[in-house]
C-alpha cells in the first residue's frame, strides 16, 4: 500500500511555515497517542504522524520530500530488481555482474570478522514535570547477550567450532546455472553454515550453538532535565551483543511527553491561561498562578482586556543542553458570569446605563465598528 502524502498526514499545506507544521503535529499527537486514544488504528496512525513531521520539519529532509516524494533517486536501474526475467531466474544488474564475474567485483566480508550487533530501541513514556526537570528511572528490555557458558562461541564447553567442510570457511559457494548466456557460476551463501563458515558439531546446550541467549535486562536511565517530546537518548553499548567478539550495539531511548491539563509546551516556554472575573479586570487585582516552580503572584493591571498575555521570566523548562531556562506565559481569559442574582442584574443595569456616555478607547471602537459592519453586511 502507498502512503500517502506527508502534508495530507499533518493537514497543512505545502507552503506551510514550520510553526505550522510544529503546531499541526503537536495537535494531532496529543488526539492519536495511544495513551489516550484506544481505536484500533491509533498506533499505526500515531507513527505516520511521526514520521511525516520528522520529514517535514528538518530543511534537507523536507527539500529532498517535495523534490522526489517518497521515491529513493538512488535506486538507479530499479527495474532490473523489479521482477525484470531474462530468462536465467535471476533479476537485477548486480546479479548478471555477479554471474559474468563470479562475484569478484564484490567486496567480500569475511563471515568470522567482529562485526558489532544491532541498536535497539525504546520508547519511555514520561510526565510532563518529568521531561522538565529530568528524573532516574529503570527499564527493562528484552535483548541478546553473549552466552555465559560458551562465551559466544556456540560450542560446547572443551569443544571449538570447526571450519565449513562444504565452503572452506568462505561462508559462499560456487553454484552453476546455465542461462541463455552458456554456463555460468553464482557466489550464494553457504546454505550449510548459514554463511558463518564454521560448523558446530556439539553445541553449547544452554544457547542451542545461536552463541547469543534471550534476557530481559534492567537498565538506569537518567533522563535529561528539558527532553522534549520525540527525542532521543543514546546509551552506547548497551544494544545486541556483537558477532565473533565485535563490540554490542546502542540502546536508543525515546521519549513521549505526556500531555498536562494545564500546561502546553513551545520549545522551552510554557503556555498556561488564567480565568479573570470582569471585575479583576476592569479594577485589577493580584492573582497567583501555577508554575512548575511553585505558585508566583502576578499583577494584573485595571482595564485588562480578554487574551492579554504576561511573561513570567525564568518559570519555563531548562533547556536540555544546558543554555537557560525558559519563560511562562500566561493569557487570561475573561469569564462571563452565568447565574446573576436580582440584584446583581440590576447593578449592572445600572453600570450599563451609567457607561453609555463614556467614550471608548481607539481598539475598542475599531473592534466595535467591524461588528456593526459585520451586521449591516457592508
Amino acid at each position: 500500500m502507498s502512503k500517502r502524502d506527508y502534508y495530507e498526514v499533518l493537514g497543512v499545506g505545502k507552503g506551510a511555515s514550520k510553526d505550522e507544521i510544529k503546531k499541526a503535529y503537536r495537535k494531532l499527537s496529543k488526539q492519536l497517542h495511544p495513551d489516550v486514544n484506544k481505536e484500533p488504528d491509533a498506533d499505526e496512525k500515531f507513527k505516520e504522524v511521526k514520521e511525516a513531521y520528522e520529514t517535514l520539519s528538518d530543511d534537507q529532509q523536507r527539500a529532498h520530500y517535495d523534490q522526489f516524494g517518497h521515491t529513493d533517486p538512488n535506486q538507479g536501474f530499479g527495474g532490473f530488481g523489479g521482477g525484470a526475467d531474462f530468462g536465467g531466474g535471476f533479476g537485477g544488474f548486480e546479479d548478471i555482474f555477479n554471474s559474468f564475474f563470479g562475484g569478484g567485483a564484490a567486496r567480500r566480508r569475511d563471515p568470522n570478522a567482529p562485526r558489532q550487533g544491532a541498536d535497539l530501541q525504546y520508547t519511555m513514556s514520561v510526565t510532563f514535570e518529568e521531561a522538565a526537570f529530568g528524573k532516574e528511572a529503570e527499564i527493562e528490555i528484552p535483548r541478546d547477550e553473549t552466552c555465559g557458558t560458551c562465551h559466544g562461541s556456540g560450542a560446547k564447553p572443551g569443544t571449538h567450532p570447526e571450519t565449513c567442510g562444504h565452503c572452506h570457511g568462505t561462508g559462499q559457494l560456487n553454484v552453476e546455472q546455465n542461462t541463455p548466456f552458456g554456463r555460468i557460476v553464482n557466489r550464494r551463501v553457504c546454505s550449510y553454515c548459514n554463511g558463518t563458515g564454521k560448523e558446530i558439531k556439539h553445541k553449547c546446550t544452554t544457547c542451542g550453538g545461536e552463541g547469543k541467549v534471550r534476557k530481559r535486562r534492567k537498565i538506569n536511565v537518567k533522563i535529561p532535565a528539558g527532553i522534549d517530546d520525540g527525542q532521543q537518548l543514546r546509551m552506547s553499548g548497551q544494544g545486541e551483543a556483537g558477532v565473533n567478539g565485535g563490540p554490542p550495539g546502542d540502546l536508543y531511548v525515546v521519549f513521549h511527553v505526556k500531555p498536562h491539563e494545564f500546561f502546553e509546551r513551545d520549545g522551552d516556554d510554557v503556555y498556561c491561561e488564567m480565568p479573570l472575573t470582569f471585575v479583576q479586570a476592569s479594577l485589577g487585582d493580584e492573582i497567583e498562578v501555577p508554575t512548575l516552580h511553585g505558585k508566583v503572584k502576578l499583577k494584573i493591571p485595571a482595564g485588562t482586556q480578554t487574551g492579554t498575555k504576561f511573561r513570567l521570566r525564568g518559570k519555563g523548562i531548562p533547556n536540555v543542553r544546558g543554555y537557560g531556562t525558559g519563560d511562562q506565559h500566561v493569557i487570561v481569559r475573561i469569564i462571563t458570569p452565568t447565574k446573576l442574582t436580582d440584584k446583581q442584574k440590576q447593578l449592572l443595569r445600572e453600570f450599563a446605563e451609567m457607561s453609555g456616555n463614556v467614550p471608548l478607547g481607539e481598539h475598542e471602537e475599531s473592534f466595535f465598528s467591524k461588528v456593526k459592519r459585520a451586521f449591516k453586511g457592508d
